[in-house]
């Protein structure tokens, strides 16, 4: 059994998440496909394709994603909105469907709305199943106006002495825009993206519109055998050196769904020893996690919630356990500076009345590539159509 360093780990995670170096538009479907980009706050994927493709356009988007449809938004893995490749829609939706005897994804909070119903889950799934389709029809604008309009639809279907219970304020918060319906809907989107009954639409304004997958792509999801396997290959190949635990987390699912997931393609993995324990590797990755392969991009200016940032084994990344909580929260994390796939330290954007200010903290007093760091600002709020009108770095020694 062989033995993998980290620096050999991050530079292979650096190449199969297309941060060696900058990338044509023309690669833009491999790139987003890798391991789909996900997009919450709205933007984090644009973000993302800003790191790895240095020529594209806000058009570039709105033909690829709109137009073309090539790529595609949805709730998928966490249950988060992930955009991925149109013709890749099993892999990230299906795939995620779990056996009778495992719990949905990003499910477990509806347990009070359920509660206060006395209405098994999938009672209610099979109710929304049933009027959800008319979004083969329609397009809807925002969350809250979906959640509710799926939830009004669904009331002739509720038990006449529920009614008044799927009516009240919602338990969850926003009392005063949500019902104990909408709610109960909010939870059930999930497994009804998985099984491709909504997607999202084009933004209108600052919100996004939700509609049907059969309505958006022309053509309703279709089964395919291979999607799980696929699933897991991705994983394995942008996060490897990994284990069942880790996809377990990365996926938001039970023990028992992501173990199963797993064994679909134990056969195509091999263990290797990572800081005296065990992980696993596609076999045909093994030549390229030993590969020294020089980079053309040793720093990086990543936002939050980039694909790169989501691996399991934080310690690869970032040593500190007491920095970790500063780059990883609950909401809102910083984006960061990556130094030979390394995190050196954080950075946050702020926009002011005449442009964009940027905070970079540094955590490494030996750094000396304050002047490329600079240009990769500079790109970064020429990219976001900002006047970039404050720089503010700091430096202490942490790592």
């Amino acid at each position: 059994m062989i033995e993998v360093n980290e620096q050999q780990i991050r530079n292979f995670w650096l190449r199969n998440h297309h941060l060696d170096k900058y990338y044509d538009k023309n690669e833009i479907i491999g790139i987003v496909g890798a391991c789909g980009m996900q997009n919450t706050p709205p933007g984090a994927w644009e973000n993302s394709l800003f790191n790895r493709i240095n020529d594209f356009t806000p058009d570039d988007i709105e033909q690829i994603l709109f137009i073309q449809k090539q790529l595609i938004q949805a709730w998928s893995f966490r249950g988060a909105p992930v955009i991925f490749p149109t013709n890749e829609s099993n892999t990230f939706l299906s795939a995620l469907i779990p056996k009778s005897d495992e719990p949905w994804i990003y499910t477990r909070g509806i347990t009070l709305a359920l509660d206060l119903l006395a209405i098994s889950f999938d009672e209610l799934l099979e109710k929304l199943h049933q009027v959800i389709e008319k979004l083969d029809n329609y397009t809807i604008t925002s969350k809250t106006t979906l959640d509710q309009t799926l939830a009004n639809w669904m009331l002739p279907l509720i038990p006449k002495e529920k009614r008044a219970l799927w009516n009240l304020p919602s338990m969850y918060g926003n009392p005063d825009k949500q019902t104990v319906g909408g709610a109960v809907v909010s939870f059930l989107l999930r497994p009804c993206s998985f099984y491709g009954l909504v997607v999202f639409g084009k933004r209108r304004g600052i919100n996004p519109t939700f509609t049907s997958y059969k309505n958006w792509t022309g053509s309703y999801l279709k089964p395919n055998l291979e999607a799980t396997q696929n699933l897991v290959r991705k994983f394995l190949h942008c996060y490897g050196p990994t284990t069942p635990n880790a996809f377990e987390s990365w996926l938001g699912c039970s023990k028992k769904q992501a173990r199963r997931m797993w064994s679909t393609i134990i056969h195509e993995m091999e263990p290797v020893i990572v800081d005296g324990k065990k992980s696993f590797i596609l076999t045909i990755d093994k030549e390229a996690i030993l590969s020294d392969m020089p980079f053309e991009r040793k720093l990086h200016l990543l936002s939050g919630h980039d694909p790169y940032l989501d691996q399991r084994n934080r310690s690869i990344l970032l040593k500190n356990p007491h920095l970790q909580q500063k780059v990883w929260r609950t909401t809102k994390n910083p984006g960061v500076i990556l130094n030979n796939g390394k995190i050196i330290g954080i950075w946050t954007g702020k926009k002011k009345k005449h442009g964009l200010e940027i905070k970079v903290n540094l955590w490494d007093i030996s750094f000396t590539k304050e002047a490329q760091l600079s240009k990769l600002i500079e790109a970064y709020a020429h990219f976001k159509q900002l006047e970039l009108v404050n720089v503010i770095i700091s430096k202490e020694d942490q790592i």
